[in-house]
């Protein structure tokens, strides 16, 4: 690449992923509505229909989220009815995030978004495994960077 254009837009990597990044969350968000979840809330709900429970620390790093994004997010959730946090018995220094009935519940109803996001972006499967794939190559790159 010549080094006039290394600052031109369209010879970036990082405007379309953040633009994609911008869309693909405001896509969801009518689907998320329905719930009364936002995006943010939508992924901490899939990784306790994974898990069934995860500590604060974990959910953190599971979604790349800091305590301060976490926790007020987690207390509206729980006020809603959807998770219950509780004191670890064996480390009462971490809290332990579960699903409430409620929240179990809205498992069912979330069938549906990942089938209406799949239309909506019009990927095949093979684009679609190939994009995922790429797109944690990065994610991974620039977490090992931050770490060494």
């Amino acid at each position: 690449m010549k080094r006039e254009d290394s600052l031109k837009l369209s010879s970036q990597l990082c405007f379309p992923l953040y633009a994609a990044s911008r869309e693909l969350t405001k896509a969801y968000a009518p689907l998320l509505k329905e719930m009364g979840l936002t995006y943010p809330q939508y992924l901490v709900m899939m990784v306790l229909w994974e898990d069934g429970s995860a500590s604060v620390k974990d959910l953190g790093e599971s979604l790349c989220l800091d305590s301060g994004t976490l926790t007020p997010m987690l207390k509206k959730m729980e006020s809603h009815g959807l998770i219950l946090k509780t004191r670890d018995p064996e480390d009462q220094r971490s809290v332990i995030v579960s699903l409430t009935k409620k929240g179990s519940d809205f498992k069912e109803r979330a069938y549906a978004v990942p089938a209406a996001m799949s239309c909506m972006i019009g990927l095949d499967e093979a684009e679609a495994r190939s994009l995922y794939a790429l797109t944690y190559k990065l994610l991974h790159a620039l977490q090992a960077r931050e770490q060494s």
